[in-house]
């Protein structure tokens, strides 16, 4: 199924894609933590922020049931997939087990 940000995500570089919906409190406290992280692996890391109220064909394409929820692509492959809040550190150290 072809998505907004399906040639985005075959990419040679790791493209992180955050689910997450306004109303949602827990992806209101990552969304800082995505910033960061953004940041600080500029380099090494895309990141793509997908609204599931807004996108639902996306959500649904890759089975998103709960919200905030991260999956981590390269070359169009899955690579890493999370959902829930997470402190930054934790989330930081999964992301460079693949980056």
């Amino acid at each position: 199924m072809s998505t907004p940000f399906s040639e985005l995500i075959k990419s040679e570089t790791p493209v992180l894609v955050d689910f997450y919906a306004d109303w949602c409190g827990p992806c209101k406290s990552m969304s800082p933590i995505v910033e960061e992280i953004a940041a600080e692996l500029k380099d090494k890391l895309k990141v793509i922020k997908i609204n599931t109220d807004k996108n639902p064909k996306a959500s649904q394409a890759y089975g998103i049931q709960g919200i905030p929820a991260f999956i981590l692509f390269k070359n169009g492959n899955i690579i890493w997939r999370n959902s829930g809040a997470m402190p930054k550190h934790l989330f930081l150290g999964e992301l460079k087990k693949y980056i």
